[in-house]
């Protein structure tokens, strides 16, 4: 029989808490041709990630998210594969603070990322236990 924490947890990935000073995003709704918001990462996990924007995107929404690579413990940028940042698209999940007070927090849900590799490069710290897992 599952324990009532097992029964209520609906992720299927662990979550890694980040801290948002070096985690930034970049979004972009899939009309756009620019990412044309910048913000920053809370958590991640294999599955999606949340994250705040000072102009709230609509759950529901597709877009295309940036989202930098930490850097190495002694605070050098990571520059492994192509670049420092990875790229995926995703669905707009759940948003709070849409009330325009302050920047608006978001989850988007992962459905594919745009290059190859991109997926393991930003799951391959997290992992490691390098970062703590979010509650």
């Amino acid at each position: 029989m599952a324990s009532a924490a097992q029964h209520n947890e609906r992720r299927r990935s662990p979550r890694f808490a980040l801290d948002p000073m070096y985690h930034r995003v970049a979004v972009r709704r899939l009309d756009e041709d620019d990412f044309a918001e910048e913000g920053h990462c809370w958590d991640i996990s294999e599955g999606g990630v949340s994250f705040e924007l000072d102009e709230p995107i609509a759950p529901g929404t597709p877009v295309v998210l940036q989202i930098d690579l930490p850097p190495n413990p002694d605070g050098t940028p990571i520059l492994v594969g192509p670049g420092r940042s990875v790229f995926a698209f995703a669905n707009v999940v759940w948003l709070t603070g849409e009330d325009g007070l302050g920047p608006a927090r978001m989850a988007a849900a992962f459905t594919r990322f745009a290059r190859a590799g991109d997926k393991d490069r930003l799951l391959h710290d997290y992992c490691k236990g390098r970062f703590t897992k979010a509650a």
